[in-house]
């Protein structure tokens, strides 16, 4: 019986010729993850153990982009945390405020996770990197700090479940709405432990924006990961960023899945997921006149280079409602500064928009875009939970950046359509 490439890549980590769904195994990470909030529970925990030194300083990365640039007094504290742990051991992947960004878009970006890779994070939406062809996903604190001494971690290897794509999409359809109907249609629990493997023809012909998108919100379902096979796509993103060398696995013709599911995305309409849950998603068609305080395009879902092109088009000689607020959040400086160079960032400013340094800010509800009580935010994050983006009594719809936009204009959830914008335009 052959593999799944989520199987392979743990078996290969594991020093194992094979491996099957719920074995024990314990793996060898590339990638060790924190950031401001995460990590000083782990630095915590690697002083009470009483180690010393880091299995690899180039392959333990420390990135404060949750509460940075600090909010308060705390947030500086647990920057100050982070900081003098990267200083002491020698950390060559520290990223400061200023060179930093959101963490899920910047280590794609520099080139520090790459195909075959096992990385764990102390942050659930680490399964962001299957987009690259590695296996992903987060990991408490306590466990991040055992893989900071030993370079290893143990893991039970989650079955696969193949998740097939075809058609063309329609319009202003992106990733974003593949994975919102895709978790609408089997729920937040409906992958619980598995590792999802997105393919089809429809996946194979998104970039990699797209698919880091797609494999970002595999959490949202439930699932151990995402991951799609690297192909072409693939290759072009890592060449000439890429740290260290690769290797690329592909799942075999007979592996073993627990649930295959088909979707024609020709079907699929623009998605709006409904507080509180990712899983409560609507076809635009469907939302009916929803009024909004504000919308937040950013964060490590959709806060990349095409997502604020696809924001630009809809707000471009336009102006945002008088009563809502629009943030905008590039998910890392090198994005910013290509916004800014294309002329986006004018936009976002001229249509009445903030923009924001890289941060995740107002995703967990910690700054930069916190709600109040009973007001509604379109937002292009992850997470609608009670209380995810600040006062229990508020709440968050999750849509793609285009809806974001075209919100921020209406006052209301509504489509670019509605403006009379073109995709083509």
């Amino acid at each position: 019986m052959g593999m799944t490439i989520t199987e392979k890549i743990l078996a290969a980590h594991a020093g194992l010729d094979e491996v099957e769904p719920g074995q024990f195994i314990k793996a060898k990470v590339d990638v060790a993850l924190g950031n401001d909030i995460t990590a000083p529970l782990a630095i915590e925990q690697f002083r009470k153990i009483g180690a010393q030194k880091v299995f690899d300083p180039e392959r333990v990365i420390l990135v404060p982009d949750h509460y940075t640039p600090n909010k308060d007094i705390r947030s500086a504290e647990l920057a100050k945390i982070v900081r003098e742990f990267a200083k002491e051991q020698g950390l060559k992947y520290y990223f400061e405020v200023g060179r930093m960004g959101i963490e899920h878009a910047l280590l794609p970006e520099e080139g520090l996770v790459v195909p075959g890779d096992v990385v764990i994070g102390a942050d659930s939406h680490t399964c962001t990197y299957g987009a690259l062809g590695a296996f992903a996903t987060g990991v408490g604190s306590t466990d991040l700090a055992a893989a900071m001494i030993t370079g290893e971690i143990w893991f039970k290897v989650p079955e696969s479940m193949k998740l097939i794509y075809y058609g063309e999409m329609g319009r202003w359809v992106t990733a974003k709405d593949l994975i919102l109907y895709t978790i609408g249609d089997i729920g937040v629990d409906g992958a619980l432990y598995r590792a999802m493997e997105f393919t089809g023809e429809t996946i194979r012909r998104l970039s990699m924006d797209g698919r880091l998108t797609i494999c970002n919100m595999a959490i949202e379902a439930g699932a151990k990961s995402g991951i799609i096979e690297p192909d072409e796509v693939t290759i072009r993103y890592v060449e000439g960023r890429a740290k260290r060398p690769y290797k690329l696995y592909r799942s075999d013709p007979d592996a073993r899945y627990v649930e295959v599911r088909e979707y024609d995305v020709s079907k699929i309409e623009p998605q709006v997921a409904f507080p509180f849950k990712p899983e409560n998603t609507k076809p635009i068609s469907e939302v009916g006149e929803i009024p909004i305080d504000q919308v937040v395009i950013g964060s490590c879902t959709n806060g990349r280079l095409e997502d604020l092109r696809l924001a630009a088009k809809v707000l471009r000689g336009r102006k945002v409602h008088p009563y809502v607020r629009l943030i905008v959040i590039p998910a890392t400086q090198r994005i910013y500064l290509e916004a800014l160079r294309e002329g986006l960032i004018e936009v976002f400013i001229e249509a009445g928009g903030v923009v924001s340094t890289p941060t995740c800010g107002p995703c967990l509800g910690g700054h930069m875009g916190v709600l109040a009580a009973g007001e509604r935010a379109v937002s292009t994050t992850n997470r609608n939970f009670r209380g995810r983006m600040g006062h229990p009594e508020s709440e968050v719809y999750l849509a793609n950046p285009a809806i974001a936009a075209a919100s921020a204009v209406l006052g209301r959830i509504g489509s670019p359509d509605e403006l009379g914008v073109s995709p083509d335009d």
